[in-house]
């Protein structure tokens, strides 16, 4: 009897050995499908990222903004070595530098990560340029060099003669001189701006021609208001 006993009992504990060994295996295989799962789902949002980066427009934005930042930069060093300039104007100058400093750092980071050059492809002359000849397509005449802006590189850019203005002029007449070319600047930093928020798809882009346009809007007023006075 003793014996019989025995037996069933070995006999239950193996049936107790089968089923937890079964149950373990089972939690194992569920938790490495849930392992598995949570890192493919935890891939993913890194792979959408990647496969929406930039576009052309986002691409054109930072290599056009670059120099036109770096220009405003340049125009804001003149005026801070002179003498005699009006506090208020300093103080802007200063402030132009502080933002688009970091802001040139940022776009040159982004075209070092797409792969981009720096600078785009340089445009076809106008003799390539079919139907350049056609009436109704001539260029503007050499008039408009005379307002500021107008003369250089387009979207607000200053041209040699322009710069060249704003290094002779002293106290007053640079101040108001910096002032008159930096709104010029400032609205085609905005036209710029605009175009990548239309068009452009990389979020840090469309977010920093947002704040562009913001923040440039608000020193044109500014910088008008001065003049006004």
């Amino acid at each position: 009897m003793q014996h019989k006993r025995f037996g069933v009992g070995v006999a239950s504990l193996a049936v107790s050995a089968l089923f937890i060994g079964a149950c373990s295996n089972a939690a194992t295989d569920s938790q490495s499908s849930t392992s598995s799962t949570s890192a493919a789902a935890s891939a993913s949002p890194s792979a959408a990222s990647s496969d929406a980066t930039h576009n052309d427009a986002d691409v054109t934005f930072a290599q056009g903004m670059i120099p036109h930042h770096q220009q405003a930069i340049e125009m804001s060093d003149m005026l801070l070595g002179k003498q005699g300039i009006d506090p208020e104007v300093i103080s802007l100058a200063n402030e132009i530098k502080n933002a688009q400093g970091p802001e040139i750092e940022t776009m040159q980071g982004w075209l070092q990560e797409w792969g981009a050059p720096s600078s785009p492809a340089p445009a076809p002359t106008s003799t390539a340029m079919p139907g350049h000849n056609m009436p109704g397509h001539q260029m503007p005449s050499g008039d408009m060099g005379d307002m500021p802006g107008m003369g250089g590189g387009g979207h607000g850019m200053m041209s040699e003669a322009d710069m060249a203005a704003l290094q002779n002029a002293q106290g007053a007449e640079a101040s108001r001189l910096f002032l008159t070319q930096m709104i010029a600047h400032h609205k085609g930093a905005i036209m710029m701006a605009q175009e990548e928020i239309e068009i452009g798809q990389f979020p840090a882009a469309v977010e920093m021609a947002r704040a562009i346009v913001s923040s440039q809007q608000a020193e044109i007023d500014t910088m008008q208001g001065m003049l006004d006075r």
